[in-house]
Formats: structure tokens, C-alpha cells, sequence
């Protein structure tokens, strides 16, 4: 049996150091207070990597990481971190992404020539961008931190796409309002720690497994879920580095670490496997 499968715990969050990845007025910065409250110690970094390495060195409890948009899909970068680190989800956070055509003040859509923005911005506003082919389009850390640059710099031919939060906190101007072209635009944030959390409302699981590089190896892990009476909801491949052709598969499902049954399920897949781990058992807000 898989050794992650022992132990319920539930923690309670009333001490602990909270990390996310971008300043005050980023979206992370927004599910991480949604999640866990206005009154917390946070720390901000500017990679998501540096997120993973600040709870491996315990400098901080908890991360707060984007995995996924509904416009734009799963977030490769945070999976294959996930996949690195072995860290343990224990909770997840759907905030609605709005994003905004940007300037400081008394600039308008005619003065742009830069736009500065996270490259999920420009992936979710692409329509809109498609129409404004003269722009140049600057990748940067994050939205909010691209409002940052806006302010500091202080020249109207520099625009950039953040939330209308971002534009406020920094003096900042709207020259268009919701310019995503998915106008249900969520992003799902995953709550990571070192430790396994599992309570017993948690009503999600998640685990991240390889298999054998032959025909039906796939069908032969998912159909555990049907026979097991589960529900998988998302599955999502990354490539195996120094393994060409051959991918790890991340699995979203419904259940809890105390049903028998999901037990059963996951010693199962498991046997079907040649790399397994349980990434977490946590409440879900996606179903």
C-alpha cells in the first residue's frame, strides 16, 4: 500500500508563512487572500520556482501557484515543478480573471506602442491583441507586476494588461475594460505544502504516474476508474525529460483518502504503473 495513503490530518492554518508568485494586486495575490484570509504573512517571489524552492528551504509553509485557465488551459511550468519538488496539494482556489487595457493617467489606446503582461494575459486577450497588430507585446513576470512597470516609468506609449485591483493600487488608468476574449475566464490556483493535509470533507484527489511505454498501458490505469465507480476530471500529459516520446500523466478525480473504494482504486493504478505519487486529497471548488 501506498505509504501516502495513511494518516488524516487537518491543519488549521493559525501560524504560517503564505508564499505566491507576483506582488500585491496579482491574481495569485487574490486567491491566496480568498483562500486564506487578509490577515496573513506572505511572501512574494517572482518565479514560481522560487515558490517551490522557498518551502523546500521552509522558509515558508504554504504557496499559492495558477495550474490552470479556462481559456488557455493547464500551466505547464507549475506541473513539471510539481513533479520535481514532490510537494503535496491540500487545497485549491477558482478566481474570476478579468483583464484590462492599461496606461497611466491621461494616456489613451492612441499613445501605445508597448504592452507589457504575463504571457497567460496575452494568450486570454488574444483576440482583442489580434486587432492592435502594431503593439509590441513584452512578456513580463506577471500582470499586476506590469502595472508596476507602467507606474514607475510614467510614459504614455507603455500600456499594460492587469486587473482593474493592479490599476487602482497603482494610480493607473483603464483605457478598456475586458478585453479577455472568454468572458467566463476562471483560473484554478493550487494551494502546495511539504506536508499532506486530508480531511474529511476533501472530496478531491489528484496524482501524478508514468506508465509502461506499450500499447494499452493507458487503458489499462483509467478503466480502474469505471470499475472502482469514480470520476475522473481531468487528465493532463507532460514529456518525461531525457525520455523522448514517454509522459507523465497527472489525474484529477473525485473521492476521499477515508472511502475503501478509493483505496482500492489507487492501489490499483498504482500496479498499472511504474512511477506513482499521490499529489493530495483536498476540497475541490472544480467538478
Amino acid at each position: 500500500m501506498n505509504k501516502d495513503l495513511n494518516g488524516i490530518k487537518n491543519h488549521k492554518y493559525k501560524s504560517c508563512i503564505i508564499g505566491f508568485q507576483g506582488v500585491e494586486g496579482s491574481f495569485s495575490h487574490q486567491a491566496l487572500i480568498e483562500y486564506f484570509g487578509e490577515e496573513r504573512d506572505t511572501l512574494a517571489f517572482g518565479k514560481f520556482q522560487d515558490v517551490f524552492e522557498a518551502i523546500e528551504n521552509n522558509k515558508i509553509n504554504y504557496g499559492v501557484l495558477p495550474i490552470e485557465n479556462s481559456s488557455t488551459g493547464g500551466i505547464a511550468e507549475v506541473y513539471d515543478l510539481l513533479y520535481k519538488y514532490g510537494f503535496y496539494i491540500v487545497g485549491e482556489k477558482c478566481v474570476k480573471v478579468d483583464h484590462n487595457l492599461i496606461g497611466i493617467k491621461g494616456s489613451s489606446i492612441h499613445d501605445l506602442k508597448e504592452v507589457y503582461s504575463h504571457e497567460q494575459g496575452f494568450l486570454q486577450c488574444r483576440e482583442y491583441l489580434d486587432k492592435h497588430e502594431k503593439w509590441t507585446l513584452i512578456p513580463y513576470f506577471n500582470t499586476a507586476r506590469s502595472a508596476k512597470l507602467i507606474h514607475d516609468e510614467n510614459v504614455k506609449h507603455k500600456g499594460c494588461i492587469a486587473s482593474k485591483k493592479a490599476a487602482e493600487l497603482y494610480g493607473l488608468e483603464i483605457l478598456e475594460s475586458h478585453i479577455h476574449y472568454n468572458k467566463n475566464n476562471i483560473t484554478r490556483f493550487i494551494i502546495i505544502s511539504k506536508l499532506k493535509e486530508v480531511t474529511r470533507n476533501c472530496d478531491k484527489i489528484s496524482v501524478i504516474l508514468s506508465l509502461p511505454h506499450k500499447a494499452g498501458s493507458l487503458y489499462k490505469a483509467l478503466r480502474h476508474f469505471e470499475e472502482n465507480n469514480c470520476n475522473m476530471l481531468k487528465i493532463e500529459s507532460r514529456p518525461i525529460v531525457g525520455k523522448s516520446w514517454e509522459y507523465l500523466f497527472y489525474i484529477d478525480f473525485h473521492g476521499n483518502l477515508n472511502e475503501k473504494s478509493i483505496i482500492k482504486l489507487i492501489n490499483d493504478i498504482e500496479q498499472e504503473s511504474l512511477y506513482f505519487k499521490l499529489l493530495g486529497n483536498y476540497k475541490g471548488e472544480v467538478s
